[in-house]
This record gives C-alpha cells, sequence and structure tokens, in this order.
C-alpha cells in the first residue's frame, strides 16, 4: 500500500461508490449504479485507499469483500452521506418556507398504533417541520440507526439496545386473531401451549413478532408451525380470513384490521405477550434543531403532549 496523504481528499461520490461496492460486492455493478466508467470507479477506490493507508476490500475472483477496516470506515462513510443528505434537504426545506426535514425509521406495529397520531400532532404544533418516514420492522429499523441513514428510530426493546441515547416510547400487547369458526374462537384467552398447536402466519425473517414466538417455542422445547411468512399486517388479516392459520398481532393493529364480526381477538395468557417499544437517536450533537423538537415531542407522556394554540 502506497504511503498515505498527509491531505485526506474525496468526494461524495466516491463516498457512495465505497458503499455501493460493499453492497453489490462488485465494482462494476457499483459503478453502473453510479454512473461511472468501471475503470475511473476503480481508480477512485485505489485513490481513496492509498489516502487513508489500509485496503478497504479484499479482491476475490469472484467480486470484492470488505476487510476490517473497510467494515470500520464504512460506518463513517454512511454517516457522510446521511449527514450530506440531511443538508441538502434541511437547503430544500428552507428554500420551501419551512424549517426542516426529520428522518424517522419505526416499526410497523408502531406506525399502526401510535406514530400516526404523534407525527399528525407533530404538524399541527410544528407546521415548519417535515417528517420523513420509513416503515420497517424492528431489524430493520436498528439496521437504519446503526448506519446512520435516520436521525431516530423506534423498535421493540426485545431484540436488544444499540449504542446510542435509548428511551422508552410506548407499550403494547399482542393476542391472537382467529376467524369465528376456529376452535380458539370460544374460549376468554390463549395459553402458548395453544397456540403453539396451531398454524401461525408469520411475518418476514426479522419481525419482532416472529422472534418472540420462536423464542417461546424453543423454551417451551416446541415446535412453531409457521405455515407461511408475509409482508404486513393487512396480508396477516386476509390469511386469518381464508382460513390459512392464526395470527399474532398488537392488541391495537387488531382493532384497526380486524373490524369484521367473521373475526375474534383473543388475549394470550401471560406476561410475554407484553411488549415495550423503544425510541432511539443519534448523538444529540449530530442532531438538528428540527431533530430535537421532534425527538422532545415524541418522548413527552402521552397525557402530556402538546396541543397547538
Amino acid at each position: 500500500m502506497t504511503r498515505r496523504s498527509d491531505r485526506i481528499q474525496f468526494d461524495l461520490k466516491t463516498l457512495r461508490l465505497f458503499e455501493a461496492t460493499a453492497e453489490l460486492g462488485a465494482i462494476t455493478k457499483a459503478a453502473e449504479r453510479l454512473a461511472l466508467a468501471p475503470a475511473a470507479a476503480s481508480r477512485r477506490i485505489s485513490e481513496i485507499e492509498t489516502q487513508f493507508g489500509v485496503a478497504l476490500f479484499e479482491r476475490r475472483p469472484h467480486g470484492m469483500t470488505l476487510t476490517d477496516a473497510g467494515r470500520a470506515l464504512l460506518a463513517h462513510a454512511r454517516s457522510i452521506i446521511h449527514s450530506a443528505e440531511r443538508m441538502h434537504q434541511d437547503a430544500a426545506a428552507f428554500r420551501q418556507g419551512a424549517r426542516g426535514v426529520v428522518k424517522i425509521a419505526a416499526c410497523t406495529s408502531a406506525v399502526l398504533q401510535f406514530l400516526a397520531e404523534d407525527v399528525q400532532r407533530c404538524h399541527a404544533v410544528h407546521p415548519g417541520i417535515d417528517i420523513d418516514l420509513q416503515e420497517a420492522n424492528s431489524h430493520g429499523v436498528m439496521q437504519a440507526l446503526t448506519r446512520g441513514t435516520v436521525d431516530i428510530g423506534i423498535y421493540e426493546a426485545s431484540l436488544g439496545r444499540l449504542d446510542l441515547p435509548t428511551r422508552p416510547y410506548r407499550e403494547d400487547r399482542l393476542v391472537v386473531l382467529t376467524t369465528a369458526d376456529h376452535p380458539l374462537a370460544a374460549q376468554s384467552q390463549v395459553r402458548a401451549g395453544e397456540l403453539l398447536a396451531c398454524d401461525v402466519i408469520g411475518l418476514t425473517v426479522g419481525s419482532a413478532i416472529s422472534i418472540a414466538l420462536s423464542r417461546l417455542a424453543s423454551q417451551m422445547d416446541r415446535t412453531l408451525h409457521m405455515r407461511i411468512r408475509v409482508g404486513s399486517f393487512d396480508s396477516m388479516t386476509a390469511m386469518v380470513a381464508a382460513g390459512v392459520g392464526v395470527g399474532v398481532m398488537p392488541l391495537g393493529v387488531a382493532r384497526v384490521l380486524a373490524t369484521d364480526r367473521h373475526f375474534r381477538i383473543l388475549p394470550i395468557e401471560g406476561e410475554w405477550p407484553m411488549r415495550q417499544m423503544l425510541l432511539c437517536h443519534l448523538p444529540a450533537d449530530e442532531l438538528s434543531s428540527s431533530t430535537l423538537t421532534v425527538l422532545d415531542l415524541l418522548t413527552q407522556p402521552v397525557s402530556q403532549k402538546a396541543k397547538p394554540a
């Protein structure tokens, strides 16, 4: 490796190329994504490696993989890209008479049950702030926070905590959704063993509910019969209606989606269905004033949330 320069110089396109190469595993594919000639893209990667004095990638016959140094520096690159994008968005917002844009990633359970009301309240109290909301499962929210591509994330606490400022957001409780003619429908509540004896409609891999059900089955030394995985609670509700199996979803979601008398919403016995939503954010010194304002609103107790003047 050539001796590094004392002056580190690179542009955003080079950082985006670095990120794309890491994601796609090939510099030719990354060059195509960014409309660069492969030779020019290869030269950019070589130049940034020379400037830092470390190899970012291992060159292999069938692609490129990050080195340990590359993985560490990729996190910084993504943070810089995010900051530049936020700078651009904030400037555009000011040109349009607004005060800023706040990026939030939230799990679907939080969006459907709580966040819609909070966003409406934020717009009423702070009309100059726009919200860029990304909906994902809890694992996806944690990834977005780790990569620094969002300012605030809301996810289910059982997946663990990140090395970022975190505080409680809201609580919810899981229930079982069945059709009215299902064998469980006449019961006042469902025991864990009875749930695991059913065909369960699961959510996609990385979903906090799917992970919770897998943990429950493991703890009880039982098999989880997950006949199908779907990408949304709407799809889960449709599958339940068709008799494919039972669904497990938050009570607030079930009350919104399963309003037909064809459905039964059944409590689950025990404490494991209780869940805590966490609100996590980037360090305060990396947040814009608009983000700090939204963060303050989101962390107020529900009964004390500000009302428009």
